[in-house]
């Protein structure tokens, strides 16, 4: 699409790119059951990193672009990884290739600098923790700092030692010229990719639609799945297996090359993959990828691309790491294939956020061993730029994905009288009329009711950020909507204890009998919704799903409105919604939704959309007369306001503090907490591995304070060389 061209369209962008990231994040880490390809995904990611590079102060701590994975399920106990587990960057073709190795090359300077190139495992993520030479623990990636604990699980897969091989022992190894002898193993984690064989694959989607269920999309997403089962004789049917690569702390076992770990790796008795190369120049490197792209399909294991590593790990160690990713590593994509078909119709799928997403819908044809006969075309100005037509003879590709996508028509063949193709104006799961927003590709409908979103709205209103209603997950709502239980969020309200307990979860039992809930499960979800009733009005605003308005929208317009009528009302007045003759500059000043501060009038247009709507105004009064509490009394700061007037910024890993622990400390004081550095910030507070705003700080000469001097402000109230203004005249 073409780049916005102001900050006011660059801000909704940016916006809508993260909210968009973050649903597919969860459906690809949380649920297993991506919607997208990983090149529509990557694109959407690029874009999103242009974005806020183009324009820094839309830069925010909690953009997808600066995290790794997923946070773990509750479903598992969470697990801290020794070191954290960093995702990789990608090399979309061998220019971009060139380019990693040529800055790598410049940061080494005239020093030898070896690379080592792996096949890249098309699996899930898996880090395996040895005390003692006994495997302890097994966890997921998670978020890169935590994962999810699957040991019970992961001990069933053949291929995962439970005892590290006695070749492997370091009797002793050399740290700075001097021998230390080991008694015993040192704690080690490993690192590796957990995975489905493509025989066992096939096997397991034959068995699936033998017992009428559900077909797992590809090979990642059925070791993903397969590895997280509540029980673990499932994960023992499903064939599972493991190559591994790389040990958190490999300096540890005397090891100083990645060639090195890979070796102790195989003498400890992981699996690890053969086919390995270590390449002197990047010529070498290319003939490796050209070699893997040759040889994929006769593979017995799907793989995507090649992972190149610079061999030494003192060279690793100097390269260091961005948010996201080690500079010492590259992910080379393979570049995907492609196949002509015939496009039979376009149909449109209602999302569970409300966006209307166009389905293309063609003959069947196989793609990277896959037969695939849908794709999306993502919304009408995509449509519209590819100029796709029905009957149109297409040309689709996968890139390392069963999800196709569509790049466009030939149009050489396309048939005489094939018409434009038109976005419907009215949702076609509710009937009610559709709305896009100016200067936004997404045409959605903003009716809450709306079956086809009803899912994803119950689960956003039970999240922890929303209304909190903790034990509420995926699988209990669904039951609830299958058993007409739950409509919308105002039915949450509405669930008896009794009929919790005896809810049918689907399942069933060895002696044929139904898994119920159960009454202790449900007295603590009931406990929770009543719970829920109380929680902050900012918290209603986000649960709300209202488009645009995050967490901090919220916050900032419950603090305004101080109610949900409140806001109600300065939405149905907005001078904005009288059309034209308006300019900005006077609706900026008269609009009371729009001029309160980091709102602006796309989010004010947002607001006005969803209470004209006479569905959604229904269910706010349902909520309210089943005791959900709509609006909240300003109360006085606890703290006295000592710092008010400053905006900090928080970057990098704080010990005594999360981050939003130490940002809610610092409003609490009256201070502004932003994403972004500029001039107008007047502290960045710099934790470990602070990245880019660390360097913009520096470059624009904003103060840095490090974690004791937050300890000690947060303790005072005072921060350094700032007196705050107070209107005691006494003080």
């Amino acid at each position: 699409m073409t780049p916005p061209v102001d900050r006011e369209s660059a801000a909704a962008r940016t916006q809508a790119l993260r909210a968009e990231i973050e649903r597919h994040n969860r459906m690809y880490y949380a649920l297993d059951a991506p919607e997208i390809s990983d090149a529509a995904y990557d694109a959407l990611s690029r874009e999103l990193r242009e974005l806020e590079a183009a324009w820094p102060d839309l830069a925010v701590s909690d953009s997808p672009t600066q995290k790794v994975g997923q946070a773990p399920s509750a479903q598992f106990a969470p697990v801290a990884h020794a070191v954290r587990m960093y995702s990789l960057d990608n090399a979309m073709g061998l220019d971009e290739l060139d380019a990693w190795l040529g800055r790598v090359r410049e940061a080494v300077g005239y020093r030898a600098c070896e690379f080592v190139c792996e096949l890249k495992i098309d699996g899930s993520s898996l880090a395996l923790t040895y005390e003692d030479g006994a495997l302890l623990r097994a966890a997921t990636r998670g978020d890169g700092r935590t994962g999810e604990n699957i040991t019970v699980n992961v001990r069933q897969v053949a291929d995962v030692p439970t005892h590290l091989d006695e070749a492997a022992r370091p009797a002793a190894h050399d740290v700075q010229g001097s021998l230390f002898d080991i008694a015993a193993w040192p704690a080690t984690e490993v690192r590796g990719e957990i995975y489905m064989p493509k025989a066992s694959f096939e096997r397991l989607n034959a068995e699936q639609e033998a017992s009428g269920g559900s077909a797992f999309a590809n090979p990642r997403n059925a070791a993903a799945g397969s590895v997280r089962q509540k029980d673990p004789q499932v994960t023992a049917s499903r064939d599972l297996a493991t190559f591994m690569y790389a040990i958190a702390e490999p300096r540890a076992l005397g090891l100083a090359r990645q060639s090195e770990v890979l070796e102790w790796l195989r003498r400890a008795g992981f699996h690890v993959n053969p086919d390995v190369i270590v390449c002197a120049d990047g010529p070498s490197v290319h003939e490796f990828c050209a070699s893997a792209i040759k040889r994929r399909e006769s593979l017995p294991y799907e793989i995507d691309g090649v992972v190149v590593k610079v061999d030494s790990l003192a060279l690793q160690d100097e390269l260091g790491y961005t948010s996201k990713a080690p500079r010492w590593a590259i992910a080379f994509k393979f570049p995907p294939e492609e196949k002509t078909t015939v496009l039979r119709e376009i149909r449109v799928q209602v999302g569970r956020t409300g966006n209307l997403t166009p389905l293309a819908e063609f003959d069947p044809v196989t793609v990277a061993g896959s037969t695939i006969a849908r794709a999306t075309l993502h919304n009408i100005d995509e449509i519209g730029r590819k100029d796709v037509r029905v009957g149109d003879t297409i040309i689709v590709r996968k890139a390392g994905d069963v999800i196709p996508e569509v790049l466009g028509p030939i149009l050489s063949l396309r048939p005489k009288g094939a018409e434009i193709w038109r976005m419907p104006t009215a949702c076609p799961s509710c009937g009610e009329p559709v709305w896009r927003e100016e200067r936004e590709v997404a045409t959605r409908c903003v009716n809450a009711g709306c079956p086809a979103q009803r899912l994803e709205r119950l689960a956003h209103w039970a999240g922890r950020g929303s209304l909190d209603i903790d034990g509420m997950g995926y699988e209990i709502i669904t039951r609830l909507v299958d058993t007409g239980a739950l409509h919308d969020v105002s039915d949450f309200y509405a669930l008896d204890e009794q009929d919790l307990a005896a809810l049918d979860m689907g399942r069933v039992k060895q002696d044929g009998a139904p898994v119920a809930l159960g009454p202790i499960v449900a007295a603590k979800l009931t406990a929770s919704i009543d719970a829920s009733r109380r929680r902050s009005l900012a918290r209603v605003f986000f649960g709300l799903g209202i488009r645009h308005v995050g967490s901090t929208v919220a916050e900032a317009l419950a603090a305004e409105f101080g109610s949900i009528d409140a806001l109600a009302e300065a939405a149905s007045i907005s001078p904005l919604a009288a059309g034209g003759g308006v300019t900005l500059a006077a609706a900026l000043a008269s609009d009371p939704i729009a001029r309160v501060e980091g709102v602006g009038p796309k989010i004010a247009e947002s607001v006005r959309a969803f209470f004209g709507n006479a569905e959604n105004r229904a269910l706010i009064e349902r909520l309210r007369e089943r005791g959900v509490v709509l609006a909240e009394e300003k109360r006085a700061p606890a703290r006295p306001q000592t710092l008010a007037g400053l905006t900090f910024v928080l970057t990098g890993a704080l010990e005594a503090y999360s981050r939003d622990a130490a940002g809610a400390a610092l409003k609490e004081l009256g201070a502004k907490v932003s994403g972004s550095v500029s001039k107008k910030t007047s502290f960045v507070v710099a934790g470990d591995d602070a990245g880019s705003k660390l360097a913009k700080a520096l470059e624009l000469g904003v103060s840095v304070l490090d974690e004791e001097a937050l300890v000690s402000m947060l303790d005072t109230g005072h921060a350094p060389g700032f007196v705050a203004a107070t209107s005691d005249p006494d003080e």
